[in-house]
């Protein structure tokens, strides 16, 4: 890495770091991991482009580096990529940061919900209660998620799984909660748009 530059810490360049770290590989192997260990949840894969992106921005800061690129019939090139010193400790200050540190996020719920009053009550109660439905369908998946691959995982590869599940009965609970003020007008606001 260029000396005073430091490569922009992202979840999806940790999680790409992580599996070149498990061995070399292309990039598009990259992605199809990420969607089969379902890390997809956590880490934003939807754009392929992006991946590339960031393997670029890996590549140019050092902190991984072309193992070999070859190409079969008919076939677009395949470059392999492997994990240098460099990123293997790159990535390992990421973790202790990423564990360690509460970073601002800046999520749309919590941004709706600060301008709630854009709506009328019925109208917002009306989006909470689907917001539950499709909150309880998520618990529900990831309840089945973590007592299948309790059985054939250790349970360090569920943390996330776990966490995600706190965090969605919490949000049910207070979204639920929210409902029935707006339901018994408990809530009420004056502003208009």
């Amino acid at each position: 890495m260029l000396e005073g530059m430091s490569t922009r810490r992202s979840p999806l360049a940790m999680a790409l770091l992580s599996l070149v770290g498990e061995a070399p590989m292309h990039a598009y192997r990259m992605q199809q991991l990420i969607k089969e260990r379902h890390k997809d949840d956590v880490v934003n894969v939807a754009q392929r482009n992006s991946v590339y992106q960031t393997i670029e921005r890996l590549l140019r800061d050092g902190l991984i580096a072309v193992l070999e690129t070859s190409r079969e019939e008919n076939r677009p090139e395949k470059t392999v990529y492997e994990l240098t010193d460099e990123g293997r400790e790159t990535l390992r200050q990421w973790m202790r940061t990423m564990l360690s540190t509460p970073s601002r996020e800046f999520p749309e719920f919590p941004a709706a919900l600060a301008f709630l009053p854009v709506l009328e009550p019925e109208d917002a109660r009306a989006a909470l209660e689907t917001r539950v439905v499709a909150i309880e369908a998520r618990v529900a998946a990831l309840r089945t998620e973590l007592t299948d691959g309790a059985r054939f995982l250790p349970r360090i590869f569920l943390v996330e799984s776990e966490y995600q599940l706190a965090v969605l009965k919490a949000e049910l609970e207070y979204v639920r909660g929210l409902v029935e003020n707006l339901r018994t007008d408990e809530i009420t606001w004056d502003y208009r748009m």
